[in-house]
């Protein structure tokens, strides 16, 4: 494939994490929701180097390999990532320039970061008691001179690098480690403050000024710290021992991904020179290390969780129950008589919550089968497919282990359902489960009924109320056949694909759903090749499949018009002279993820329209179970529409995808604004008024 059709993936997802920077830059945007900002950009890019930079280590490794055996190398891994350090040195930048200048308006609102130099009396009194009653007891100082090798270090946690010594005596000193406990007591502690004013101090800076406290029985009178992060590959690296079961090798590789090699080492740039030099020689880091430094605060991560101290209150819109399922009618009498569309977060996941606690009472339920990839801390849809099993539902559930940074949660969760007699299917080893399916029958008298749902997102209650995403509630006869064979497929993998290549009206991953993508882009360019309209709508969360990017630039030649939107990885260079005027790709980051996925195909005006958990990458469309499923519903898919719409208008959030990753914003002059969260938003929301206002008349 043409170079000059792609984007470096690595490099296109740095170019999202900016564009999340600037949102934490953006000072329209709320103060608390700015420091979010930075915590999510943070969280983004420790990810980034536990799986994507630790992937590019491990691809040198095996390049060297593969120069041996004078094999062909498509990328140079190494120019890749020292084009990775380049950048992530110049957003941290931009990074620490924000964050200072979001201290100064937080100084505005009367709210001030305290270190641990700058306490009064009263807060001083107030940080040593705190440090005694909650601290102390969590924390283990390693005095790491004296081990022979440093002891585990977690990748998601901050340590303090203690240098003790005589002022009098340069060569007196001792090096010590802290691990900060953020999991246990929290980053943030509220400090006696003035009246109308809120000082903060930070959980390392308690420690900092009980330094002296804590190491008192040595004979030293400075101390100092300095923080640093120690970012590990992410990969687990699965046996493969015959005599162990799936869920054993899981555990094995979840053990040995603690011992993950150093991807990334995170300093405080003022750490003292010795005590740098010492921590790089003793984690054998060397100058490809990714060794960066920074400020003085790292795992901004945390920041996500700012305390709520400030004036402003948020004006985060509530979600509302859905027109069709307000009333006293059960969620499930309303789905076996029509189709129902949610879009999260405007519309309360409690539906969904409801049609499964429904389903746990009701006598005529024989069965629930639901897919479970991502789910929330205290899960409630856990709660009532438990309370199901208890009241003699046959449930099964199957739960993906392989959920990146879910898998130790889902292992927990896979006892507690196991422990309910609820039938826990894990998928095939080689492929994650990734669609969001469920189906429940009943039975009434010598007539079976089936109803469900597919979803875009996942069954989190947590995360649905700041991700966008579309969740189909039918009773549809053909989905639920094709929902029964994907489920038959992931309780008897072994027998083959034959229940997926079945499916007649989902389009199903691995099989079938790449084929059927192309055709329909197929069915367009031959009707724009006869000078017939043709049109393709796609909306994704990350586009880098090589091959659908070309089938894409064919359909562009071809006179096709086609609107992108994508939230993240944009790998596609669609913008030469001979694309101009048919081809537009936008990004929208805004208060919420944009995790919906929708595919439509003009069609002749017969619009196809369908929603999917499946991402335009290798890894979904060859790698995992996905699902899309068709809207049939002409009321909802002209819905569906007027939201994609809306989101193509968008001149607020939404930034210009080009060649060049310069993130500009869509421009907005002499435009009416439209920002596209808060206008879809008041659609439903007048939709809802309107509808109700319509019924009681």
């Amino acid at each position: 494939m043409s170079k000059k059709l792609f984007i470096q993936r690595d490099i296109s997802w740095l170019s999202f994490n900016a564009r999340v920077l600037q949102e934490a830059n953006d000072l329209s945007v709320p103060l608390k929701e700015r420091i979010r900002f930075l915590g999510i950009f943070s969280n983004n890019l420790d990810e980034f180097f536990r799986v994507r930079v630790a992937t590019l280590k491990r691809m040198i490794e095996f390049t060297e390999k593969r120069k041996k055996l004078n094999m062909h190398l498509e990328e140079d891994p190494q120019a890749i990532l020292d084009q990775i350090q380049t950048i992530v040195l110049q957003q941290q930048n931009e990074f620490h320039r924000i964050w200072e200048s979001i201290l100064l308006e937080l100084k505005k609102e009367n709210i001030v970061f305290v270190d641990e130099k700058h306490l009064n009396k009263e807060q001083q009194a107030y940080v040593k008691k705190y440090f005694d009653e909650e601290v102390r007891s969590n924390i283990i100082p390693l005095m790491i001179e004296s081990l022979p090798q440093l002891p585990y270090l977690r990748d998601k946690s901050i340590y303090l690098g203690v240098i003790m010594r005589k002022k009098d005596s340069a060569y007196q000193q001792k090096y010590s480690l802290i691990e900060v406990p953020t999991r246990v007591v929290g980053r943030f502690i509220l400090l006696p403050s003035k009246p109308e004013e809120q000082a903060i101090i930070l959980l390392e800076d308690v420690i900092r000024f009980n330094l002296p406290h804590i190491f008192s029985y040595f004979d030293y009178d400075y101390f100092d710290a300095y923080i640093f992060k120690v970012t590990k590959d992410a990969e687990i690296d699965i046996d493969n021992d015959v005599s162990t079961t799936f869920v054993e090798k899981m555990e094995k590789g979840l053990k040995n991904r603690r011992k993950g090699k150093p991807v990334r080492f995170v300093y405080d740039k003022e750490m003292d020179a010795g005590l740098l030099e010492y921590l790089i020689r003793r984690l054998n880091l060397n100058r490809k290390s990714n060794i960066i430094p920074g400020g003085r605060i790292h795992n901004f991560k945390h920041f996500m969780d700012f305390p709520d101290v400030f004036n402003t209150k948020s004006t985060r819109r509530a979600p509302f129950t859905h027109i069709d399922l307000q009333g006293s009618m059960r969620v499930t009498d309303v789905i076996v008589k029509k189709d129902v569309m949610l879009h999260f977060p405007y519309h309360s996941f409690n539906a969904v919550i409801d049609l499964l606690r429904e389903a746990a009472m009701d006598p005529d339920v024989i069965s629930i089968k639901i897919t479970a990839y991502r789910l929330a801390p205290n899960s409630k849809v856990i709660n009532a497919l438990i309370n199901a099993a208890r009241n003699g539902k046959k449930v099964v559930v199957m739960l993906e282990l392989k959920a990146r940074f879910d898998e130790e949660a889902n292992l927990e969760w896979k006892k507690a359902l196991e422990e309910e007699e609820v039938q826990v299917v894990l998928g095939p080893p080689r492929l994650k489960v990734h669609a969001k399916l469920c189906i429940i029958k009943k039975r009434k008298g010598n007539k079976t009924i089936q109803y469900g749902f597919v979803s875009t997102g996942n069954l989190n209650e947590k995360t649905a109320r700041v991700y966008g995403d579309h969740c189909l509630l039918t009773a549809n006869r053909n989905v639920m056949a094709d929902i029964n064979r994907i489920f038959r497929y992931l309780e008897n993998w072994k027998n083959g694909e034959q229940h997926l290549l079945a499916c007649k009206t989902l389009l199903v991953c691995p099989t079938t759903m790449r084929k059927q993508i192309i055709s329909m882009i197929d069915r367009e360019i031959r009707n724009a090749k006869a000078r017939k309209e043709a049109k393709i709508i796609i909306k994704v969360n990350s586009l880098s499949d090589a091959t659908l990017i070309k089938k894409l630039d064919q359909a562009v030649s071809a006179g096709v018009e086609v609107q992108l939107i994508v939230r993240g990885i944009f790998c596609a260079m669609l913008h030469s002279k001979k694309h101009e005027g048919h081809v537009s790709a936008i990004s929208i980051v805004d208060e919420y993820l944009e995790h919906a996925r929708v595919m439509i195909f003009h069609n002749l005006g017969r619009s196809k329209i369908f929603i999917s958990s499946a991402d335009w990458m290798v890894r979904n469309l060859d790698h995992r179970v996905e699902a899309a499923v068709p809207v049939l519903n002409p009321v909802i898919g002209e819905e569906l529409m007027e939201i994609i719409h809306i989101q193509l208008r968008d001149n607020v959030k939404a930034r210009l995808l080009n060649d060049d990753l310069s993130n500009n914003y869509v421009p907005s002059a002499g435009k009416k604004q439209v920002r596209s969260q808060i206008e879809t938003y008041h659609y439903l929301y007048k939709k809802n008024t309107v509808t109700s206002e319509v019924s009681r008349h």
